[in-house]
């Protein structure tokens, strides 16, 4: 093509400057930046970068914060499935039952370990895994069930542990998104053989990088997986399993150490927004164009993401976005149809509650930070794409 000849492009409406982020890590950072970066100096002072003391300490606090016996830190939300795995000894030939609408990590964590990830459809209003579809999809290869605690809203814990103990099959908690949750009192991560959580940036306890924790009340389980972490090493040059390099950096722990202290607060917060938006769709008459999250008395939602569902989500999105308000979705695709499962052999409609759910969910801003006037110009932008008038 000669560098002469224009192309034609077509013209693309005109997008204002995001009004205010999706996260603002900016104003979270700022409130408590005396103390992180006390927490940080305190390290380099010891110059111990990995695992000790400060990681000790953050296991023990997290622990009496999840309520549990043990916690042991790794170095990801990620690596937390793998080792959960690994310590119950799940490998070629077993299989373990989770959820397709959920991040990838959920099922990868599955694959890599060469065991088959087996998929069951999700509840459509609160999106996590259906429990009276498991026990169709258990085989006598079934291993563990692997429930999502999707967007800090706990799965429906009792009925997926009665499938689990009459079939004597494990619970592999993915808590990434649900620190503080709790279904019927008792928190994330304590129901299950194991609970697996993330402190990616972005998470309600998040790090200054990556990050991850497991909890159990098994003594067993937690010296295997303290061993399975640091290359199944009890003792230096000393294997006593296959294991990984898994450990939790001295740094991250510092810097989530002080974030814990502030982690309820923020909680409160997010759970206040929570209830505003709820308050501002139905008020309005909202709810007649869009789902709105649900409250349940049974669960304590920790509002990692405030999810709506409108079957024009993607124009709605568009509107949002010219209005300079950030939305994102999660998730775009179910995994059953992503590329890396295709050997799985699911097809499309296979599981329609994942599928219509990843054509329709829409995450808006919910940050503890986050202003009763931001909130109202996300409800006034929905407003305005359904030509709905609304007061305030």
């Amino acid at each position: 093509m000669s560098p002469q000849m224009a192309v034609p492009t077509e013209k693309q409406p005109e997008r204002r400057p995001m009004m205010f982020p999706f996260l603002d890590l900016q104003a979270q950072y700022g409130s408590i930046k005396n103390e992180i970066l006390s927490a940080v100096s305190r390290v380099f002072q010891s110059q111990h970068f990995i695992l000790g003391p400060e990681v000790d300490n953050f296991e023990t606090e997290v622990a009496a914060f999840v309520g549990c016996r043990f916690a042991i830190g790794c170095a990801s939300g990620s690596d937390a499935l793998v080792l959960a795995l690994m310590s119950l000894g799940i490998g070629p030939g077993d299989e373990v039952i989770t959820t397709p609408f959920t991040f990838g990590a959920t099922v990868g964590s599955i694959a890599r370990l060469r065991a088959r990830p087996v998929f069951v459809d999700i509840d459509p209003v609160n999106y996590n895994l259906a429990p009276a579809q498991i026990p169709a999809a258990m085989t006598r290869n079934t291993r563990a069930i692997m429930p999502v605690h999707l967007f800090g809203l706990m799965a429906e814990m009792d009925a997926i542990l009665e499938v689990a103990n009459t079939a004597e099959v494990a619970i592999v908690e993915d808590s990434a998104q649900a620190i503080g949750a709790s279904w019927e009192g008792h928190p994330a991560g304590t129901l299950g053989a194991i609970g697996c959580f993330s402190f990616f940036p972005s998470k309600n306890l998040g790090g200054a990088g990556d990050g991850g924790m497991l909890t159990t009340n098994d003594a067993a389980l937690a010296d295997r997986l303290r061993i399975l972490r640091v290359h199944g090493s009890r003792t230096k040059y000393s294997y006593e399993a296959v294991g990984m390099n898994s450990r939790l950096d001295a740094l991250q722990a510092a810097i989530l150490r002080v974030k814990l202290r502030y982690l309820p607060t923020w909680t409160a917060a997010r759970q206040r927004n929570a209830r505003r938006y709820r308050a501002m769709f139905l008020e309005n008459g909202l709810n007649r164009y869009v789902q709105i999250p649900e409250e349940d008395a049974r669960r304590n939602h920790v509002y990692n993401q405030f999810v709506i569902r409108a079957p024009e989500r993607d124009a709605l999105r568009s509107h949002l976005q010219r209005a300079g308000i950030p939305t994102e979705i999660y998730y775009p695709l179910p995994l059953h149809l992503e590329p890396a499962f295709a050997y799985l052999g699911y097809t499309k409609g296979d599981f329609p509650q994942a599928e219509a759910a990843c054509r329709e969910v829409l995450a808006l801003p919910i940050f503890a930070e986050l202003t009763e006037g931001q909130q109202a110009s996300v409800v006034a932008a929905v407003a305005e794409f359904y030509g709905h008038k609304i007061t305030f």
